[in-house]
Parts: structure tokens; sequence; C-alpha cells
């Protein structure tokens, strides 16, 4: 049995993802790296989305993750041009984008599947 339609307009009720790069960093680094830029951000979308419509929330939600693939693409490019100073910085910023992608991609499959549902609904 799949969620419910309500369900998947919860899912931008979960702590941004920024929050779970954010927790792995040891003290000092956190405000320095750039990685922590783009989460800073993420989570500044997030608290500003939490009281607009669902439109609003999806939209922030989707810029959100689309700031932390450019934040890692950024990175990967000073990395392949050598002037990168730390490779944890790259790593964090790649796994926050590649977490972020995986969710967007399950809330989305989810939001499909409920809507198949619903057209699958004899009236």
């Amino acid at each position: 049995m799949t969620a419910p339609i309500g369900a998947i307009g919860a899912a931008a009720a979960f702590p941004p993802l920024g929050a779970v790069g954010a927790a792995g960093a040891t003290a000092g680094t956190a405000a320095t790296t750039p990685a922590t830029g783009a989460v800073a951000a993420a989570n500044a979308a997030a608290a500003q989305s939490a009281s607009g419509s669902f439109g609003q929330v999806l939209g922030n939600a989707l810029s959100g993750v689309q700031n932390l693939q450019t934040n890692a693409d950024h990175l990967a490019v000073q990395a392949a041009t050598g002037n990168l100073n730390s490779v944890t910085n790259y790593m964090v910023a790649a796994n926050q984008a590649d977490v972020a992608t995986q969710l967007t991609v399950a809330v989305r499959n989810n939001a499909v599947q409920a809507f198949q549902q619903i057209m699958n609904m004899q009236v």
C-alpha cells in the first residue's frame, strides 16, 4: 500500500538536507567550508518556504537541490583544475547533492504513483 497524497506534502516537514552534512562537519570548519554556504542557503530557503503554499514549498525545495548540485559542480571544477584546498569539501558537497537528488526522485515517484492510483479510481 502506498502513502496517501497528504503524506507526500509532509516531506517538506523533514529537516533540510543540509542539516545532515552540517552535523558531520568538524567543529571550526563548518563556517569556513564552501559546502556549508550552500547548506545555509538551502536552510534559509526551507525556513522561508515552510509558510508558503505547496507550489512554493516544492519550488523552493527544487531550487535548493539545484543549489547543492551547482555547488558540487563548482567544487568538482576546482578539484579538476587543482584549485581545491580540501577534498573533503568536495566530498561533502557531492554527497549532499546526491542525497538531495535521491530524495527528490523518491518524492516524485510517490507523487506519480499517487496520481496513477487516483486516475484508476472508479467514479
